[in-house]
């Protein structure tokens, strides 16, 4: 798994409250979206693009660190249990727009290829899930990121 992902799920237990910084949480956020990519078993050169843009949009994370983050997660895939340590830390520390937001990149990933996989629209509702989003806000989520893509 990724070395910035273990430092940050294993730090102390007495600073697990504290404040992460910008950067961690586009490690958690970039985390989810690999897993999206993955979902189909055809992981697009388009959709990793979109990956590394979101992360560098998003957080506290340079160019070369979201492809280096991507690299590390691509290289040691995960397993769907794994959702809840990302989407734990992010309900922790981000307010609903906030996690929105991050629904909406999610969103963004799994259109870029030009198609909505089943499979990724299912692990899309259960990350929103996850993230305490209703369904308002996951529509809400998958509207804009479709408004984005056609302007």
């Amino acid at each position: 798994m990724l070395d910035a992902l273990k430092n940050l799920f294993e730090k102390d237990p007495a600073h697990t409250d504290s404040e992460p910084d910008d950067r961690e949480l586009a490690i958690a956020a970039t985390a989810l979206m690999v897993e999206l990519a993955r979902i189909d078993e055809s992981e697009d050169e388009v959709e990793l693009t979109t990956i590394i843009d979101c992360a560098v949009r998003t957080g506290d994370v340079s160019h070369q660190e979201a492809h280096a983050i991507l690299r590390d997660a691509r290289h040691n895939a995960t397993d769907a249990t794994s959702l809840y340590e990302f989407t734990d830390r992010l309900n922790r520390h981000l307010d609903q727009g906030q996690k929105q937001r991050i629904l909406i990149d999610i969103w963004r990933v799994a259109f870029a290829d030009g198609r909505i996989d089943q499979y990724e629209e299912h692990l899309i509702r259960r990350i929103a899930e996850l993230l305490h989003l209703n369904h308002r806000e996951y529509m809400e989520a998958r509207h804009h990121a479709e408004q984005s893509l056609s302007s």
